[in-house]
């Protein structure tokens, strides 16, 4: 099926490069706050911009799409503080699950899959989702994981390139200014190699730890696969959401945890070994899951 095929060719990559970053890690030893800072302060943020910069979303559905997005993030995050509270978990645990759970992997995977599901029209719609995603995780992501007072995390969100990459690039985009002399390549090619060197350090994080999934990892997991579709799902349902916008919400949802929750926690602060083994377990554990939430949303 085109769904399977995409999804094969999104975590099988991944995959290797994970194993190579592993292997490196086992036998030569490396400086991987070095490696996540220029990741973050660098390559990241030329990403970032260089993707909202070359966005294509349709405007069709935008509110809805919006709207959808917006509730169902602030459910999925009232039932996991919740959910702390009531089984008293540490706050660094719960601080994990949502990280996880807020975080998903709606670039490389989200659009790959809706593009082969849903077509053209679905991919321009994911794209909205991509975004949306995108200025939560690095707009609002620093300051909520690092901690403190209001105040003092908008501080630290603005000394941070991410925010400002993902501010410029929007704005370039709306107001149609293209960058001369070719520098949006430059930018691009910095932005390339982002994942490549994001995902090595991840494999590099697993070699110096015992790999093992505990509860943790089990429950950062569905609560990404599972409850993230399930409550979009429901959403979607109560604000009478158009057909391919539901499916949209739905699928971007129930992508696995984005391999950027385990650079924000390596360098903001929280468990960074157990969200790297969530990352991992999410991606190979969505080969079961989203076949069943495409099967949900009506796509065979």
């Amino acid at each position: 099926m085109p769904h399977m095929q995409a999804l094969l060719n999104t975590v099988l990559p991944v995959a290797l490069v994970v194993l190579a970053g592993y292997l490196l890690g086992k036998r030569v030893p490396m400086d991987l706050t070095t490696l996540s800072r220029l990741t973050l302060y660098l390559l990241v943020p030329a990403l970032i911009f260089d993707a909202m910069y070359r966005a294509e979303y349709s405007r069709e559905g935008l509110l809805g799409l919006t709207l959808g997005f917006a509730l169902t993030y602030g459910l999925l995050y009232l039932f996991i503080a919740l959910a702390g509270r009531l089984l008293r978990l540490s706050p660094e645990a719960a601080k994990g699950l949502l990280v996880c759970a807020l975080f998903p992997n709606s670039g490389n995977m989200g659009l790959s899959l809706v593009y082969f599901a849903l077509g053209e029209e679905g991919l321009r719609r994911a794209v909205v989702y991509f975004i949306l995603s995108s200025a939560v995780m690095f707009g609002l992501g620093p300051a909520f994981i690092r901690g403190g007072g209001l105040r003092e995390g908008l501080l630290f969100t603005l000394r941070l390139p991410l925010f400002y990459a993902l501010f410029l690039g929007l704005l370039l985009k709306a107001i149609g200014i293209a960058l001369p002399f070719r520098l949006d390549e430059g930018v691009r090619l910095m932005g390339q190699a982002a994942i490549p060197v994001l995902l090595l350090t991840l494999g590099m994080q697993m070699a110096k730890t015992r790999f093992q999934v505990g509860a943790f990892e089990g429950v950062a997991s569905g609560l990404r696969l599972l409850l993230a579709p399930l409550l979009a799902y429901g959403v979607g349902a109560l604000l009478g959401l158009p057909r391919l916008e539901h499916q949209v919400l739905v699928l971007q949802s129930a992508t696995p945890v984005a391999v950027n929750a385990f650079l924000m926690t390596q360098e903001f602060g929280g468990d960074a070994v157990r969200v790297a083994r969530s990352v991992v377990v999410s991606t190979f554990l969505a080969f079961l899951t989203v076949p069943l939430v495409l099967y949900l949303v009506g796509v065979r």
